[in-house]
């Protein structure tokens, strides 16, 4: 044989190698990375042809799926579209699963995640159809309910927790929008919903509870500031610290004013507890300076900031700056600057002085059903840190509490029971009305619920906005639901 034909025969052995790789590859290693690309007609299809599990409260199924005679056999069904929108997210033939539970646990509705061999084989055993699992939320009905019309028409978002397990009673994000259109099979209609709520500069798809651009947090970040202090043991509840009309800044001829004219006590001095009661920004700004940068960064992350977490749903870390000045140390120490945060967070903090001091991990699914809803998991309380000691804890709760009784959060009280919460009124943009939030919780001497709100712009008092007016008494609305 010459040459030229050992060199071409070489050549073509070569070429069948690679033909032979690449369809093992295909066929084999990467499967399962092709069968889970959201545009994957066949296997879209395929996870049509059976029955997808439901999303339950309570044993109420909020998304289902029922029979129909068109290819896709099945049509995705949601009770209470828009007050679960951002919970449920949805599942589109032609977008594939889309925010909330609906795209953060697909394997396990679809009935693909390896989770359910057992329960898939079983099935196969017993003569039943295959169908994916059933998931049970945490969500408490009427807490939803409450806070989705105390938030009403306004931009914001609302969450509740239970302190002592993290389990989320309510996520609510204004505006919604009706997952319908996107599931309804009809290829031109899903497109008209898909592109007018992508287009709307009021961002519905956005779950603003835990994603998005995130929020400054304003005066509420005046807990974790009012820990750290604590927690370095150079203050207590009864510590008198600077309080005067304007802060001096280092290194810049702006002051740090208070919101209202005048000092926070006579003498240009107040305690801790009465800064935290009126919301005294220039003894929280000297706090921060006090505290510096790297103390006020530690102290946030015992509370979660900075966490990779998911509640299923993944979850925006809320962060603090890297590197501040001490005008900006001033600035973080009373929320304002370049903190960032989400309502879950902001929860968390106040789930973390109510549960002495431990954070709680947020979750959103209690169980998980089979196709015969037998359980086969359940979701068990899991510590995430401990933020502080139950001293300051109690300390901390004292402070909160007056906030409620006669400081800067009355509207938020609950009739007949203990509150303890924090206002806040965050600037956030040039020319831009304040942010407004409010966050507690209650019984506050046995605490059930931990709220976080807040209602972004003002709201419907616009420029006239503070915490405790605007996201006060939706708190109230919230705490009385679930204390109900």
């Amino acid at each position: 044989m010459n040459q030229p034909i050992r060199r071409l025969s070489t050549l073509v052995a070569l070429l069948f190698v690679l033909l032979l790789g690449s369809s093992t590859w295909i066929q084999v290693l990467g499967a399962q990375d092709i069968n889970d690309r959201p545009g994957n007609r066949r296997t879209q299809l395929e996870s049509y042809a059976r029955e997808r599990g439901q999303i339950l409260m309570g044993g109420r199924p909020i998304a289902s799926s029922t029979p129909t005679d068109d290819d896709l056999q099945w049509q995705r069904v949601y009770s209470d579209p828009e007050l679960y929108s951002h919970v449920t997210g949805y599942n589109s033939f032609t977008y594939g699963p889309g925010g909330g539970i609906e795209y953060a646990a697909d394997g396990l509705l679809s009935g693909r995640d390896d989770q359910l061999f057992y329960d898939r084989l079983t099935g196969t055993i017993a003569g039943r159809e295959p169908k994916g699992a059933s998931l049970e939320l945490t969500i408490n009905p009427a807490v939803q309910k409450a806070a989705d019309e105390a938030l009403g028409d306004q931009r914001g978002a609302v969450v509740a927790l239970d302190p002592r397990t993290g389990e989320i009673l309510a996520m609510v994000s204004h505006p919604d929008y009706d997952p319908t259109p996107l599931v309804s099979h009809d290829a031109s209609k899903e497109k008209q919903a898909w592109d007018s709520l992508n287009s709307d500069p009021a961002r519905p798809l956005v779950n603003r509870a835990i994603s998005g651009n995130l929020y400054p947090p304003g005066s509420v970040h005046k807990i974790v500031t009012a820990a750290a202090a604590i927690e370095d043991g150079q203050w207590d509840e009864d510590s008198t610290i600077p309080g005067p009309a304007v802060l001096d800044l280092p290194q810049t001829e702006v002051g740090l004013p208070n919101s209202h004219p005048g000092a926070c006590g006579p003498n240009d001095e107040v305690t801790l507890a009465v800064a935290m009661q009126d919301s005294c920004n220039t003894a929280f700004g000297w706090l921060g300076m006090e505290l510096g940068g790297d103390a006020m960064r530690e102290q946030a992350a015992k509370f979660g900031f900075g966490e990779e977490l998911d509640v299923p749903m993944q979850v925006t870390p809320s962060t603090l700056p890297e590197e501040m000045s001490p005008a900006q140390e001033a600035q973080v120490g009373i929320g304002q600057y370049d903190v960032r945060v989400t309502p879950l967070q902001v929860a968390m903090v106040s789930a973390a002085v109510a549960n002495d001091g431990v954070v709680m991990k947020p979750h959103l699914v209690q169980s998980v059903l089979g196709s015969d809803l037998s359980t086969l998991s359940e979701t068990k309380p899991e510590q995430l840190s401990t933020a502080m000691e139950p001293e300051t804890s109690d300390q901390l709760t004292s402070m909160m509490e007056l906030v409620v009784e006669q400081g800067t959060g009355t509207q938020a009280a609950v009739p007949g029971t203990s509150v303890a919460g924090k206002t806040g009124t965050a600037e956030h943009a040039e020319g831009e009305a304040p942010h407004a939030w409010f966050t507690g919780f209650a019984p506050a001497d046995n605490p059930k619920i931990a709220v976080a709100v807040v209602v972004e712009d003002g709201g419907r008092a616009g420029n006239e906005a503070y915490g405790g007016s605007v996201a006060g008494p939706i708190s109230s609305a919230v705490m009385q639901a679930a204390l109900r």
